[in-house]
């Protein structure tokens, strides 16, 4: 089928490239220039495990190309629509300009198709009622029709949860009255569906509302478990070994229960934000309060990792601190709400010399936080450190060797913000560590070490990013098991990886 996707940033730019890869004809249009000048050259404007390959195949078949005119979509069977929806500067709610812009410019150029229908199909996260509205637009248009159908990608693994999602959604104006569009878009999903991919279909406000609710409920459970770290640490106990437990019941799970500094990413804030703000909007507002304060929990972890540096250092002011990542998550380059960048512009503030590092996002963190240290090179960063924080748990940090690294740094000294590290190992190699929700005392003596960089055996895997991003929050998923579209789980060679790593 012959298919549009306006706006190809971080959303639009993979679904482009994903449905090129199962066998349409497509045309990806921003107003970007630059952007369209870049994926039109097969070079990627962000990092994406196995997007690159993607985006030269369909290149490289004439399967796909990139334009920033309408008139150059105008005959397309699909339009999709991946625009992003910011927060609002003004608020909590969410900003709906580009969308609106790009569906009055895509009206002004839809031809009358001679009984042809032209489906147009919603992928941006936005607030319930928003389709409804943007149909009645559309639908003046003879043949035109309106599916919303949210996506669920997660940063680090979009390739293949565009291409083998666990689940699609379609949202139409009446599910009992829809055979025609739902057909239609099935067709343009053949290969998923054929392959097994459950298909739901239900009214504009549902669909919408379950990205919104998928994300607000990992929100939550992220930010219980980090709340039960506060506790904790009130007390003395050790938060793995309560999301040990917890996760052991098949109603709760393990996932997204490991405590740590928190989500980030230009997901889940701005999206439990922009859900609180509807609420408002429909006059239930109380039904969401809890997010105020999943909201505020999550704040409050980045403040405490500031306060642990302190604890451990005193006054900050001159002290030389090590930031191990710069990406709100491994595998992505977007510092968009990133815990990491935040954590280390607070030390900057309180006056210590903060250097950051990370094997994608420095260009971005650059751009991010004025005056920020920079270095690519593990071991140039942490030479000289009086204290290291892990914030973005990349592969080549949870593997480092504890015992090369104490002789990098002044002072053998960590948090570790994203509980990935084995705090028998490094403090048997004479680290002092520190973890949010876990006791600081040094393991008895006798205690078997684990295996270095390897989180210990009873914690229950990390997970904190919801199945989204343009946009998903948070830097935590384990890889899916996504065949063709798996993608590698680290990014770029470091040249002190051989020395740092024990493996």
């Amino acid at each position: 089928m012959k298919i549009s996707v306006i706006g190809v940033g971080y959303l639009g730019a993979v679904h482009a490239a994903g449905m090129a890869e199962l066998g349409h004809d497509v045309v990806g249009l921003d107003v970007d220039a630059r952007r369209v000048r870049q994926l039109e050259a097969g070079r990627a404007p962000f990092h994406e495990p196995g997007f690159d390959e993607t985006l030269r195949r369909g290149l490289d078949l004439g399967r796909l190309r990139f334009t920033t005119e309408y008139e150059d979509i105008a005959g397309a069977d699909v339009h999709f629509l991946g625009l992003g929806t910011p927060q609002r500067a003004d608020g909590f709610g969410a900003d709906l300009a580009s969308l609106h812009a790009a569906v009055d410019a895509l009206a002004a150029v839809l031809p009358a198709r001679d009984g042809s229908p032209t489906l147009v199909v919603g992928k941006s996260t936005v607030p319930a009622g928003t389709a409804r509205g943007l149909a009645e637009r559309l639908e003046r248009i003879e043949g035109v029709r309106l599916l919303w159908n949210p996506e669920f990608l997660r940063e680090g693994f979009a390739v293949g949860d565009t291409l083998e999602p666990d689940r699609v959604v379609y949202g139409v104006r009446d599910p009992e009255a829809a055979d025609a569009e739902i057909r239609m878009l099935d067709t343009v999903y053949a290969p998923i569906l054929d392959g097994g991919t459950p298909r739901l279909v239900m009214g504009y406000e549902a669909a919408e509302l379950v990205k919104v609710s998928a994300n607000a409920f990992l929100a939550t459970k992220i930010s219980f478990i980090n709340a039960i770290s506060e506790l904790c640490e009130a007390t003395g106990a050790d938060v793995t070994d309560v999301s040990r437990a917890l996760g052991m019941d098949d109603r709760i799970g393990s996932r997204f229960l490991r405590a740590g500094v928190g989500f980030g990413g230009g997901c889940l804030p701005k999206d439990i934000r922009a859900f609180i703000a509807s609420a408002e909007d429909l006059g239930v507002g109380q039904s969401l309060g809890f997010l105020r304060e999943v909201d505020a929990i999550n704040q409050r972890r980045r403040v405490r990792v500031v306060e642990l540096a302190r604890e451990m250092l005193g006054p900050l002011r001159g002290r030389r601190i090590t930031v191990l990542g710069a990406a709100f998550k491994p595998d992505s380059d977007d510092v968009r709400d990133s815990p990491a960048l935040e954590v280390a512009s607070r030390l900057m503030a309180a006056g210590a010399h903060v250097t950051v590092t990370d094997p994608e996002a420095l260009k971005n963190a650059r751009g991010h936080v004025e005056g920020l240290v920079t270095v690519e090179d593990t071991a140039e960063a942490l030479r000289g450190a009086e204290l290291v924080l892990l914030l973005t748990e990349w592969r080549r940090y949870r593997d480092l060797d504890p015992s090369v690294a104490a002789e990098l740094v002044a002072a053998p000294r960590i948090i570790d913000g994203r509980a990935v590290l084995d705090p028998r190992t490094w403090r048997a190699a004479g680290w002092e560590l520190r973890a949010l929700g876990r006791p600081d005392a040094p393991a008895p003596a006798g205690t078997q070490a684990g295996t270095a960089g390897q989180p210990a055996a009873h914690e229950p895997p990390a997970a904190h990013e919801p199945p989204a991003a343009h946009e998903p929050p948070a830097a935590h998923e384990p890889p899916a098991a996504h065949g063709r579209a798996a993608a590698a789980s680290t990014a770029g060679p470091d040249p002190a990886a051989p020395l740092l790593s024990r493996g």
